[in-house]
């Protein structure tokens, strides 16, 4: 059986980084595209190191020519200008669903965010927690990107027929802990991103699927509902780390009442490392 050759965009950033090793399997290629210098192959590991830009049609059509998916991880992970969110995260979606159409590539991963939906309310969840497909309420520029992105996989779903799944990650670090109480809501553990992943990767004919992106903590606001029926099952659970943010303040005011936390206060168009 030849082997599947899965293009991960981003692949250097922090989610491309804690998927790289996860995403292994016998009889799978990783081919990882980033403008950032990138670690060769180990022994063993069957990966492709590329270097290109997202925005770049010739580089992102020699990195989609064989490959069989595409996880889109690549573009601005922060807040940041209006130009230089509309060039890298929304043109550059495009240019890379653009160039896997042309490809041929049928299943489509593309990394959406809380921030989509960063000024709803954590009050509003219900009971099963936010729906995944709640419709766009972004606090950030680059909240706008993520709904921008959301919009187009379901427009290449619909009139290209390929099968888009969007994941609106919460938060994906090795631990909670970078992101204070907060965390404890909206982790996504590294080994339940490559369980959300391979989900993604496996589930057949979805279509286009909005899911939320996150692990079953206890304090989640977010329905796992959609990501289970792909095959998405958690193991992880945030509140293992409460203990060591007892005491540490939490988002206050709006940064407190909604999805988006500080990045509902935080200024339009400035980076911050929130």
């Amino acid at each position: 059986m030849p082997d599947q050759r899965v293009l991960i965009t981003g692949s250097a950033g922090v989610v491309g980084t804690l998927m790289r090793p996860r995403l292994r399997r016998e009889g799978r290629v990783l081919r990882l595209l980033d403008l950032a210098d990138q670690p060769a192959a180990e022994d063993g590991e069957a990966v492709e190191i590329m270097t290109g830009s997202v925005t770049d049609p010739d580089a992102m059509a020699a990195a989609c020519a064989g490959a069989d998916a595409l996880i889109h991880l690549g573009g601005l992970s922060r807040e940041a200008s209006w130009d230089a969110t509309l060039d890298v995260n929304i043109n550059g979606t495009h240019t890379v669903l653009e160039a896997a159409r042309e490809a041929g590539i049928r299943r489509v991963v593309l990394a959406s965010s809380n921030h989509a939906v960063g000024f709803r309310r954590n009050d509003e969840a219900g009971e099963s927690g936010h729906p995944a497909d709640s419709s766009p309420r972004p606090d950030t520029y680059y909240g706008v990107s993520k709904a921008a992105i959301e919009a187009l996989g379901s427009l290449y779903a619909s009139r290209f027929d390929m099968d888009v799944i969007v994941i609106r990650i919460g938060s994906c670090f090795e631990t909670p802990l970078p992101l204070g109480p907060r965390g404890l809501a909206t982790w996504l553990s590294p080994d339940d991103g490559a369980r959300l992943f391979e989900a993604c990767l496996s589930a057949p004919s979805p279509g286009y699927r909005l899911i939320w992106g996150v692990s079953d903590n206890t304090r989640r606001v977010y329905s796992l509902a959609e990501a289970e029926a792909l095959g998405y099952k958690s193991h992880d659970n945030a509140e293992v780390y409460a203990d060591q943010l007892a005491g540490q303040p939490g988002p206050t005011g709006a940064a407190a009442e909604h999805l988006g936390g500080p990045f509902c206060t935080a200024p339009l168009g400035v980076f911050n490392p929130l």
